[in-house]
């Protein structure tokens, strides 16, 4: 085998979190592809092999899977956001249930409960958030807005037709792409580090109706006078919406970096900040602030790590990546004391507010660093809630949580495979996986949560 070479063959198998399996007889060889499922026979050339292992680029599908549906979206295969649009729901859950099954049957050690894969209440039009990217289609090409194409770092697929976003959101994309080619300024090229559009941010509440949009640009236009910001304004406020525009505002941000990173943030309408609720609470969410963005699916999410983390009653609970602190919230009135920490100052600060809005006065939320915060802290938590960011916990950090010993721990995963690699420490010193359940906030594409309950062996 050799690189550029193509062969045919079915995808036997796709591991998380998007690793299909093709096994060619011939060769003695398994060759991993992404963007596949389970049963398509696909046509593919081998563009990495080391230490043994290859991996190919899917050139052509010569056979769908038997369980293949045409995809909702006009832009599936294009754009790099979804992956399993092709497979009905019932079937992405069944996929998606069996890779974590497997991974944790392989990082657990002994008995432990599986409780299956919880679906979303929303299966389409369910992120309260988007973030699209200003760029061209192809090389010199018109100015496009949407997300990035499949495989491409530098290419933009225009996505007017996205499905995993209601209306309101396409049209606010629509009428602000018009707008920025109207005004002829130029998008920020990545390689170049010259121009001036970057991102929009949009973001909406789904139990209130109400939108913030941010447009993220560099500061080489005047924002007033070159692009007429106002007008732009006015253009969306004229926009015939289901939701409502709670703010408009424009940030700033010349960083190298592409990322969407605040270098001062200005309002241009209304205010920098919009309400949505969960299980009856209310938070106040800021363009940059962490909030899952799957509303609907977060009280799934919500209600199982309520339900794992049991009596609750006169106990001290940490909440370890706490966000807005959603989670220390939900707890907080059946609690003695909920401590949250979180690295994002402005995640704390609108953590704090929303524990005013909500009237909870048994909240204390520190900003720092996990590893660096938790030996301050001043108290021993009775039960602990962890709900790291992708890559997992520091295993420092996470010598230091187990040295509490406490009872009982939730720790919930956006990855899957982090979770695996933090239960071999946690394991090993003193804790026990007693249940664990998928709830799935991203249909259509790979990613999904996990809760696990641990408890400390006697």
């Amino acid at each position: 085998m050799k690189k550029g070479q193509v062969y045919e063959g079915t995808i036997e198998s796709v591991e998380f979190p998007n690793k299909g399996k093709v096994f060619l007889p011939d060769e003695d060889k398994t060759v991993i592809v992404k963007n596949g499922i389970p049963g398509q026979t696909v046509k593919f050339s081998v563009n990495k092999i080391r230490k043994g292992k290859a991996e190919g680029s899917i050139l052509e599908v010569l056979r769908p899977s038997e369980v293949e549906i045409e995809p909702a979206c006009t832009h599936f295969g294009q754009c790099g956001g979804c992956t399993y649009q092709n497979l009905p729901y019932e079937e992405q859950l069944k996929l998606k249930e069996s890779q974590v099954k497997a991974m944790m049957d392989e990082a657990v050690d002994g008995d432990y409960v599986w409780e299956g894969i919880k679906p979303s209440p929303a299966r389409q039009e369910y992120r309260n958030k988007m973030e699209f990217s200003f760029g061209d289609e192809y090389k010199d090409g018109p100015l496009a807005l949407g997300m990035h194409k499949r495989g491409s770092f530098h290419d933009i697929v225009n996505v007017e037709g996205c499905r995993i976003v209601d209306e309101d959101y396409r049209k606010i994309l629509a009428c602000t792409l018009e707008y920025a080619r109207k005004s002829g300024l130029p998008y920020y090229h990545r390689m170049r580090h010259t121009g001036y559009f970057r991102h929009l941010l949009v973001r909406k509440a789904v139990k209130t109706g109400e939108i913030l949009i941010d447009i993220v640009t560099t500061s080489e236009y005047d924002f007033d006078g070159s692009f007429r910001g106002d007008k732009w304004a006015d253009e969306l406020l004229a926009l015939p919406l289901d939701g409502k525009v709670a703010g408009i505002l424009h940030t700033k941000n010349d960083s190298v970096a592409d990322v969407v990173k605040d270098e001062g943030t200005d309002i241009v309408y209304g205010q920098d900040c919009f309400y949505e609720e969960l299980l009856g609470l209310k938070f106040k969410i800021t363009p940059f602030s962490f909030f899952q963005t799957n509303s609907l699916g977060a009280e799934v999410l919500y209600e199982t790590v309520r339900a794992y983390i049991g009596e609750t009653k006169d106990k001290v609970i940490f909440d370890l990546y706490s966000g807005t602190g959603t989670i220390a919230q939900i707890l907080a009135p059946v609690a003695k004391r909920v401590v949250g920490v979180e690295i994002v100052e402005e995640a704390v600060e609108a953590a704090k507010e929303n524990a005013g809005l909500n009237g909870l006065d048994n909240c204390t939320f520190w900003a720092g660093d996990v590893l660096k915060v938790i030996d301050g802290l001043g108290e021993v938590p009775d039960l602990i809630v962890l709900d790291p960011p992708r890559d997992g916990v520091h295993p420092k950090a996470l010598e230091k949580i187990t040295n509490f010993g406490v009872e009982r721990m939730v720790y919930i995963a956006c990855k899957p495979t982090s979770l695996a690699r933090d239960l071999e420490m946690l394991q090993g010193r003193g804790y026990k996986v007693e249940r664990m359940a998928c709830v799935d906030l991203f249909p259509g594409t790979v990613h999904v949560e996990t809760v696990t309950l641990l408890v400390r062996k006697a």
